[in-house]
């Protein structure tokens, strides 16, 4: 038997474990089958974001738990789709037969009710929301209103609806009237990864978020222009084609503060490359005016990385603590550079909180929940949508 077949029978058959079948050597193993409709480009890692991080590790985690998956990536400027976006989510949907399960994520899901209501009454679903969709930065008060009001639609017509932090279960249940015993969380796992060397021990910054309005990288340049006098250097990772616009001012604001040789919009990373620029930061800075999690922040203390952020949403939740109560970051309040800028200076200043910051760093590192929580969490609400689809109401 050669190597591949034995992995094979490896990954398709599991012991018995039953002493009766004793003189039984192997069982089929069954997979239950989810299809999960997610976005095009998903897999694109010129293109990264939060949410196609979450939707590649959870397919690939899920067989573990018992299911099967089917992906169904659709290409389409969601949540506003042109014509044959839609035809096409439309058309994946309907090919599916009855009583089928379906996890949509909700940037395809939440703006199109026309075409997923429907099929609320006939197929299992499910949906996985990110973002809020009117939470997004850059949209005008009459886009912002439309997009949540379809999106209340949507959720209140499926049986399950999968949230990625605590304070985004009771937002979405309040902000929508949900029935609190059909949201459920499913927090973004983690991947222990070795301990960043740094640089000095302070003086390196790391932001790693798409460059867009969301994301607040301009409150990070006001406050690094309020404290030029510290021997800071920052590094950008993220994304600069979701915006030009805001990446274009950005640059401008950058230019006109004179930090162009201290302040680097590297673009997006994956792989060896973001390593790299994990394992020569200091400090995880980010500046954004919303997050249902945070899963940056969480990828920065998987490296022993203290971090800055602002206190919005579910970043406090990503912060989190070490097991002997310490905190590993620092919170500042949306829309106040100052006092992001009063807290590097007390990140440069005193060598006592460094030291505490970075030890409790460490000790939630140690205690971060890996993915297979997160795909145990999301098998659980499989595994318990109804078995005959509901009507919407």
């Amino acid at each position: 038997m050669t190597d591949v077949t034995v992995e094979r029978a490896r990954l398709t058959y599991v012991p018995v474990q039953n002493s009766a079948l004793k003189n039984a050597e192997i069982v089929p193993m069954s997979l239950r089958s989810v299809h999960f409709v997610m976005p095009g480009g998903v897999d694109d890692l010129a293109m990264p974001s939060g949410g196609n991080a979450y939707d590649r590790r959870v397919s690939l985690d899920l067989p573990g738990f018992g299911w099967q998956v089917h992906k169904h990536a659709v290409a389409g400027e969601w949540p506003r789709p042109g014509e044959t976006a839609r035809a096409e989510l439309a058309c994946t949907l309907r090919e599916l037969p009855d009583g089928t399960v379906v996890l949509l994520d909700g940037l395809v899901a939440c703006g199109v009710p026309e075409i997923v209501v429907p099929e609320a009454e006939r197929l299992r679903l499910a949906v996985l929301v990110h973002l809020p969709l009117g939470d997004e930065r850059g949209l005008s008060a009459e886009v912002a209103a439309e997009l949540d009001a379809r999106e209340r639609t949507v959720l209140r017509a499926v049986p399950a609806v999968i949230a990625t932090s605590d304070w985004a279960v009771r937002r979405l249940v309040s902000h929508h009237g949900l029935a609190p015993d059909r949201v459920h969380v499913a927090a973004p796992g983690a991947d222990i990864a070795p301990l960043a060397s740094g640089t000095d021990g302070v003086s390196r910054l790391l932001c790693v978020a798409a460059v867009t309005p969301r994301k607040g990288q301009h409150r990070l340049v006001e406050a690094l222009a309020a404290v030029t006098e510290l021997p800071w250097s920052c590094v950008c990772v993220g994304g600069l084609g979701q915006d030009p616009e805001y990446v274009a001012g950005l640059r401008a604001l950058i230019g006109k503060h004179g930090l162009e040789d201290r302040l680097v919009l590297a673009g997006p990373q994956a792989g060896a490359e973001l390593d790299a620029s994990y394992a020569t930061a200091d400090l995880m800075v980010l500046t954004s005016y919303a997050e249902t999690y945070g899963m940056a922040v969480t990828e920065a203390l998987a490296r022993g990385i203290p971090v800055l952020a602002t206190d919005v949403g579910g970043l406090p939740e990503a912060v989190g603590r070490a097991p002997d109560g310490g905190v590993p970051g620092i919170l500042v309040p949306p829309e106040d550079p100052p006092a992001l800028a009063a807290e590097l200076r007390g990140w440069f200043g005193e060598a006592d909180v460094r030291r505490r910051l970075k030890a409790a760093a460490r000790g939630r590192r140690a205690a971060l929940d890996g993915w297979a929580t997160t795909a145990r969490s999301l098998a659980g609400v499989l595994g318990r949508l109804p078995n005959e689809p509901r009507r919407a109401v």
